[in-house]
């Protein structure tokens, strides 16, 4: 399976993603167990002949539903597999500039797309001549993300506890994760959304290794 580490990926990326690949061991038992049941919804879809959307929602739509979109999207790219990601929230904020720049200390190229200051567009890129994420704080049910026939991935415990029903999600998997805005305003705020980052990027690939396997 051809994967973008053999293409044109930005070099930083690439050794960040092979970094985080090696430490699969690092994530518990029960916590691939949780994974497991993601990729496997992916992985239905895929031999179902469609393409698998997943939609991260966190409360704001701010740090941790961003960072999965993200991540699992360059997974599931580095796969070579038929999957959409998304993100959303039960409100709508910004994409928060702390992990934006987690983000770029990481090697992505991430721009400016438009001028609304409360809610800045991002257009994120990992490779020279990759296709480029289009990311803001929305809604969950908001466009581009789609109404009917995905997961819901529901990031942050309050998001899930917010929304005892996400109308048009085929499957509703939580994958909670911390929030690394304890760590705003603090000498440890660049420590606490890079592992953030680490561990969101891990448990994507792990979720996209795990589906490529069996299709």
């Amino acid at each position: 399976m051809q994967t973008l580490l053999s293409q044109d990926i930005f070099p930083s990326v690439a050794v960040f993603i092979a970094d985080r690949k090696a430490e699969f061991d690092l994530i518990p038992i029960e916590r691939k167990a949780v994974l497991e049941r993601l990729s496997g919804y992916a992985r239905a879809r895929i031999i179902d002949g469609k393409t698998a959307h997943l939609v991260f929602i966190c409360t704001h739509n701010s740090r941790r539903s961003q960072f999965a979109q993200v991540w699992a999207q360059v997974a599931a790219d580095l796969y070579n597999l038929k999957i959409k990601t998304y993100s959303g929230g039960t409100e709508t904020t910004a994409f928060n500039p702390r992990a934006i720049e987690s983000l770029r200390r990481v090697g992505l190229s991430i721009e400016v797309n438009g001028t609304d200051e409360g809610n800045p567009h991002y257009l994120i890129s990992y490779a020279q001549n990759g296709a480029r994420m289009s990311c803001f704080s929305k809604k969950f049910c908001d466009e581009p993300n789609p109404r009917s026939g995905y997961c819901a991935v529901m990031t942050c415990s309050h998001a899930d506890e917010a929304c005892p029903m996400v109308i048009g999600c085929d499957l509703r998997i939580p994958v909670m994760y911390d929030d690394p805005k304890v760590a705003d305003d603090t000498v440890e705020e660049v420590a606490v959304y890079d592992q953030r980052s680490r561990q969101i990027c891990r448990e994507m690939l792990y979720v996209m290794d795990s589906t490529s396997k069996s299709i």
